[in-house]
């Protein structure tokens, strides 16, 4: 191959870099449609999961939600601590479980997986990046604090820590 402006070698397709997301959960393509979740009822039509009523026969299977919580595999880890979280516990859990509530009516596969106690606070793991960021940000908008959060591409898994 020949360089051209500048030394700059044009590369044909093939020797492109992949990409280096590796989420086991996502669909390699699209499912036969329609399709129900076996556990949870989730529907796939027209591309995408939802609570949409089945409607005639569909092919059952098991959904990537679903498929994580038999696995326990989760994708979103938050951590809640502090003196603030443990006088609000009850008013914070509140918080989280209506954050799930509020995403998973849109989006099935975001689910709250476990709460449960660590060392000065809980952890939450869920069966989504977007959840986990959704909590975090509203813990941040409730009652302020300090929020970090550490996203890992490779394994498309998101960590959240929320402190007060």
């Amino acid at each position: 191959m020949k360089a051209g402006r500048g030394g700059f070698r044009m590369l044909r397709r093939e020797q492109l870099l992949q990409e280096t997301v590796h989420d086991t959960y996502k669909l390699p393509r699209k499912l036969a449609e329609p399709a129900r979740c076996r556990d949870c009822g989730a529907v796939y039509r027209d591309g995408r999961w939802s609570w949409a009523s089945p409607g005639g026969p569909m092919k059952e299977l098991l959904c990537p939600a679903c498929q994580r919580l038999r696995d326990d595999f989760p994708a979103g880890f938050v951590s809640v601590s502090g003196e603030f979280f443990a006088q609000h516990r009850d008013e914070i859990l509140a918080l989280v479980r209506h954050c799930e509530e509020t995403e998973k009516r849109g989006h099935p596969l975001e689910r709250i997986m476990k709460i449960t106690d660590d060392a000065g606070g809980v952890r939450v793991t869920t069966t989504g990046i977007h959840l986990a960021r959704r909590i975090g940000d509203a813990l941040e908008d409730g009652y302020k604090g300090s929020l970090e959060f550490h996203y890992n591409k490779e394994e498309q898994l998101l960590r959240v820590a929320w402190r007060r």
